[in-house]
């Protein structure tokens, strides 16, 4: 069975470490990267030492932007509503009229 973090590729920053690097590493660039994909040590241009730099999520907050089902559908998803304990109605887009968990 594969993992979640198998899938999951997130960019990650990394920078130089000493000053005696290329424009590329002192800047720092962005990687497309594996969540348990070993950090990158070294610039894949002038192979100096590189880290890898932490910065601030990207947070979303405030209303979704998918609050019609009209809206839902045309951007390609499918909505569906609880009907009861543990079973939903689909109310737009493609997919069973019903999912349940049993």
């Amino acid at each position: 069975m594969t993992s979640f973090l198998e899938y999951f590729m997130p960019f990650y920053t990394y920078q130089a470490k000493t000053e005696e690097s290329c424009d590329k590493c002192l800047e720092g660039f962005d990687v497309l990267q594996r969540l348990n994909a070993d950090p990158l040590e070294r610039c894949p241009d002038c192979g100096n030492r590189v880290k890898k730099v932490i910065s601030a999520p990207n947070v979303v907050s405030g209303k979704a932007h998918l609050t019609t089902d009209k809206t839902a559908e045309q951007k390609g998803f499918t909505k569906y509503k609880r009907a009861g304990k543990g079973v939903y109605e689909k109310t737009a887009g493609k997919g069973p009229k019903y999912i349940s968990g049993d």
